[in-house]
């Protein structure tokens, strides 16, 4: 009887220690580990992207940095292709996704996202030959006009609700896109407004035309398997503590009011 009891009670400990594992969020993986593991595709100016040693920075790139810090850890950023963030999250290849990843209702049906760390909307770049020709999304949505966005992001979602008369491709990175409508090849890039005001700026897309109004509301978040509420608890924790203790601005202020960075780009 004694030994059946111990038996029962071993069996007991060991699927509570079980269940205990599996309900273990991301951060306490990384925690255990000591390495918060985040996917991200380095081309989305200035949230992520290369500077000139190949290292990737930028404002959500800092955000990270902050948070592995409270968390004790180190940060390994692993680069993949903006379509494979999704399947490597699935697959365990990281932790989270922090990528500039727009809240939208078909990703939140795969996802769960933390809170928003700023909201940004699609805008549009045209090339100089529209100019008197277009002032809004609207009059771009004919037949004529050719237009371009980046693969499997939501200003190519965004183009195919608006401008479903137009005709549409993609290319898999915003600079691609931007250089082809310099170029002539296409009427129009929509993309995200931060990155198109940031291309602007630079002298090779100085005879560029601009809709600065965007035409889409998009708050950006960090992305985690589903269920995992743990890590989502912290995370907007996080944010909410650098939001009241001044970080957030100060780092806001590095990436969106300052020019500094930029000379290390490029």
């Amino acid at each position: 009887m004694i030994k059946r009891c111990c038996s029962l009670l071993l069996v007991s400990v060991f699927l509570w220690a079980y269940a205990g594992l599996l309900s273990a969020g991301a951060l306490d993986d990384a925690v255990r580990r000591g390495v918060l593991k985040v996917g991200t595709t380095p081309n989305y100016v200035p949230f992520e992207m290369l500077d000139k040693q190949g290292r990737i920075v930028g404002f959500e790139i800092d955000l990270l940095r902050a948070m592995s810090r409270a968390l004790g850890v180190k940060l390994e950023l692993i680069a993949v292709p903006y379509t494979d963030l999704v399947p490597g999250l699935m697959a365990k290849k990281f932790d989270l996704i922090g990528s500039g990843m727009t809240v939208t209702q078909e990703r939140n049906l795969k996802l769960n996202f933390s809170d928003s760390f700023i909201v940004v909307g699609q805008t549009v770049l045209l090339h100089p030959r529209l100019a008197g020709i277009v002032s809004s999304i609207d009059e771009l949505d004919d037949a004529s006009y050719r237009v371009v966005t980046i693969q499997g992001t939501t200003g190519e979602a965004a183009a195919r609700r608006f401008l479903g008369a137009a005709q549409l491709s993609t290319v898999t990175t915003p600079e691609d896109g931007v250089r082809q409508v310099v170029e002539g090849k296409f009427d129009a890039f929509i993309h995200d407004a931060p990155y198109n005001l940031i291309a602007m700026s630079r002298p090779q897309n100085s005879a560029l035309l601009t809709l600065e109004q965007p035409f889409t509301f998009e708050p950006l978040a960090f992305g985690l398997k589903k269920g995992d509420y743990d890590s989502l608890n912290w995370i907007n924790h996080f944010l909410n503590q650098i939001a009241q203790d001044g970080s957030y601005d100060h780092l806001h202020d590095k990436w969106f009011r300052d020019t500094a960075w930029m000379a290390e780009i490029e």
